[in-house]
């Protein structure tokens, strides 16, 4: 169901919106975890050392596919916040096509670049075979990574976060009962886990593109919408581009640290995957209300009401804090039995040891994380891509920096104290650029020091251009008495 949310409570439709988002997050974490939990009691350490030192080439992908989306659920928030129906719907037909042509081109790119990516990053010998083994057969199924994500997008751009948890949940359940069979039953190792994971997702991302299809076939529209709208597009980019840059600075971190862990030795590479994972979870469940906020402020944003986007921040916040606070709380009391669910019970205690080690230095930093993730949201929902690179940047170059810098000084726990640093500072800028409104419209900045209102009865609904370009809507004045 699509939900216009220019109305109602901030706090309310916030929270309505993030609960569905929120156990989309759980099952996506869910689904990315599985193949290790399953490699690692399953086919042993060195199985899960394949799936770990597989994650960082495989979360770069990923990178592209969720920065892409990014772009495509901005753009068509605002529309949608605007009443644009043609538009949104011609934005929805350029994002899917475009993405399509992406997916293809990475999917060839990644079959040929995999083995120089890993030996890039130190893979050790003894998994080399098994992780290429697990990652051609995961290239293969790039189109559907990519489609799944556009149709998330899409959806909680238009407000339903529902219909998204209905096909994540059933992939994921799919996936383990596929990921357990392949292995157990059929005997085919770590292929069988990542075949899992091709089947289980596209089946998910095709449903998924079908209902999104029939769904928008009932937006009322005055024209048949534009099958490709190369302005769209650009507008689209202006916001996916920087997107995709932000994830891919943090997979290309991820791809550095590995690079690090990876010559300690097959123990390390387990434990830190293990960890690393667990942390990514706890990460992407809190970043469920971010989310949740982005598609908030573009529709606000397009809809011309900043003190409604303002109030939103302060809800988001106070929940994102509740949510951090349970899981530094489950890390602290039960971390060892959190890692064992990936390691089994009969893994020597130097892995889990080690995993333990990165959870509990990096977890009493998780609010930093909450309220940086925040402020994001709001700069990238208003297209401040600018300062949205510059926090992002900055938290990211600290991190891999410092973790090259303490490493040879501290070993593991250098990587470890590296990640709260980059934290610190990363959410301090994030604060600064949010209190400064660098994520306020120009064009609603002018009309504001104009003395002119912009009340919802009184106001031509305007979508924020690329900055170059300038505003040619007209805004009626209706000044306060």
């Amino acid at each position: 169901m699509m939900t216009d949310m220019t109305k109602g409570s901030p706090f309310k439709i916030l929270l309505k919106f993030v609960v569905p988002l929120l156990l989309s997050m759980v099952f996506q974490q869910m689904y990315n975890l599985a193949d290790s939990v399953v490699a690692g009691r399953f086919l042993g350490v060195e199985a899960l050392a394949a799936t770990g030192a597989a994650y960082p080439i495989t979360v770069l992908f990923i990178a592209v596919a969720t920065g892409a989306s990014v772009g495509c659920s901005v753009v068509i928030s605002q529309l949608f916040g605007a009443h644009d129906h043609e538009r949104m719907r011609a934005a929805v037909n350029t994002a899917v096509i475009t993405l399509v042509v992406l997916a293809l081109t990475l999917t060839v790119a990644g079959e040929i670049a995999c083995p120089a990516l890993m030996q890039l990053i130190h893979t050790p010998k003894n998994i080399f075979e098994p992780t290429m083994v697990y990652l051609r057969i995961y290239m293969a199924g790039l189109l559907f990574l990519f489609l799944y994500n556009t149709a998330t997008a899409i959806f909680n751009g238009l407000g339903d976060s529902r219909t998204p948890l209905y096909f994540l949940a059933f992939s994921t359940t799919f996936n383990v009962i596929l990921d357990v069979a392949f292995v157990t039953r059929l005997d085919m190792g770590i292929a069988g886990v990542s075949w899992a994971t091709l089947i289980a997702q596209g089946i998910s991302s095709l449903l998924a593109i079908v209902t999104l299809v029939r769904r928008l076939a009932r937006i009322p529209s005055q024209r048949k919408p534009a099958r490709f709208d190369g302005h769209l597009l650009r507008r689209m980019a202006w916001i996916a581009v920087p997107s995709i840059c932000q994830q891919s600075f943090v997979s290309i971190g991820v791809f550095c640290v590995q690079g690090l862990i990876n010559p300690l030795g097959s123990n390390a590479v387990a434990g830190f995957s293990a960890a690393l994972k667990i942390s990514t979870f706890a990460l992407m469940v809190m970043n469920a209300l971010p989310n949740a906020l982005s598609s908030y402020a573009a529709q606000n944003i397009g809809a011309q009401d900043i003190p409604r986007v303002r109030k939103g921040v302060r809800a988001c916040i106070l929940m994102s804090e509740i949510v951090v606070g349970g899981i530094i709380v489950l890390f602290l009391v039960a971390g060892s039995q959190v890692l064992q669910l990936f390691l089994g019970s009969t893994v020597n205690g130097v892995v889990i040891s080690i995993g333990l080690e990165y959870l509990l230095i990096v977890a009493p930093f998780y609010p930093l994380v909450g309220i940086k993730n925040c402020c994001d949201s709001v700069l990238r929902g208003g297209g401040a891509m600018g300062p949205f690179m510059v926090t992002t940047f900055a938290d990211l170059a600290l991190r891999v920096a410092l973790a090259y810098l303490l490493v040879p000084v501290w070993g593991f726990a250098g990587v470890c104290y590296a990640y709260p640093i980059g934290w610190l500072i990363g959410t301090s800028i994030s604060v600064v650029f949010y209190v400064c409104d660098v994520w306020v419209p120009q064009y609603i900045r002018q009309a504001t020091r104009k003395g002119i209102s912009l009340h919802p009865i009184h106001r031509i609904h305007i979508v924020n251009k690329q900055p170059e370009q300038k505003q040619t809507a007209a805004v009626h004045q209706h000044r306060h008495a």
